[in-house]
């Protein structure tokens, strides 16, 4: 698609409310940032405050868009938390081995909660698949992305998510729009199989560091970005990434040691509800970025 149609439909998409960013083109991928968080050094001018993904870049502001899509033919990416959309990603079989969709399993599971799949928002992928768009709802707890939770190729994209807009191609295929109409309300019955499991009571965060007014200062500074990590709504693995970074600062300057910082980040981040080994990997990424800005404490 030419350039001026894609610039089009990204501003189309933006007056929906939808937060757009461009992709690669002809590409899933996101042009921007062009580096990992792992590999991020806090160089790149984007990135001087911490790492900064595709999420936070994402807007619905015209003058941003046409920015961007002014000079290449970027796909578009529509970040789905910041767009209060719950995307169900239904695949088609990608071999022989079944005929069974997952247009057939969601419309299985509307009927055994005595339901049918209304009409909303409806996209076809590049390979055939279904994006059905819902808003995501205004009460209970933030949704996220879900791999085969609800049944057999059904994925769905929420926060901490995106999706392929229609307009952009990935691979020389379109994502084509189905059904152009708002997005209906995520179904209650859908909402409950998608909720994340709740998590264990939360109890302070306990750090144990030597005496001293300089101390002081470092002991206030764990616990604040502890608390960061663990009283965030959402976006816990970004908190946990800069509370990294941060602390990864005092300890390059000499004031904390690595074993006093990751113990209690590494606390913080599974008390959020991260995975352990994602935890471990944010935390050294985020130290490995403060390492580049070390920080001191007068005594």
């Amino acid at each position: 698609m030419p350039t001026a149609d894609l610039l089009a439909a990204a501003l189309a998409h933006a007056e929906r409310g939808w937060h757009v960013f461009p992709l690669r083109p002809n590409d899933k991928r996101p042009a921007f940032p062009d580096h990992a968080a792992d590999d991020c050094t806090g160089r790149d001018p984007r990135c001087r405050a911490g790492h900064v993904g595709w999420e936070p870049r994402a807007t619905t502001d015209p003058t941003r868009i046409r920015r961007a899509w002014s000079t290449r033919p970027y796909g578009i990416g529509i970040a789905c938390g910041p767009s209060r959309l719950v995307v169900v990603d239904l695949d088609v079989p990608k071999d022989d081995t079944t005929d069974r969709t997952g247009l057939d399993t969601l419309a299985e599971l509307a009927a055994a909660h005595g339901a049918v799949i209304a009409p909303t928002y409806t996209v076809t992928t590049g390979r055939g698949g279904t994006h059905l768009y819902y808003r995501h709802p205004d009460h209970g707890p933030t949704l996220r992305n879900t791999a085969g939770t609800v049944g057999p190729m059904v994925d769905t994209r929420a926060t901490g998510g995106y999706v392929v807009a229609p307009g952009s191609t990935v691979a020389g295929r379109p994502y084509t729009v189905d059904l152009d109409t708002d997005p209906a309300p995520l179904p209650g019955w859908l909402a409950g199989l998608l909720a994340p499991a709740p998590l264990p009571p939360q109890r302070p965060i306990m750090v144990a560091l030597p005496g001293g007014r300089e101390r002081a200062y470092v002991r206030a500074a764990v616990e604040r970005e502890c608390a960061r990590v663990v009283n965030a709504p959402d976006h816990h693995n970004d908190n946990l990434y800069r509370a990294a970074v941060a602390l990864g600062q005092l300890v390059a300057g000499g004031a904390l040691s690595v074993d006093e910082a990751s113990t209690a980040l590494e606390h913080a981040g599974i008390t959020a509800g991260l995975r352990h080994g994602a935890v471990l990997r944010t935390i050294a990424s985020g130290f490995r970025a403060g390492a580049a800005r070390p920080r001191q404490v007068a005594a």
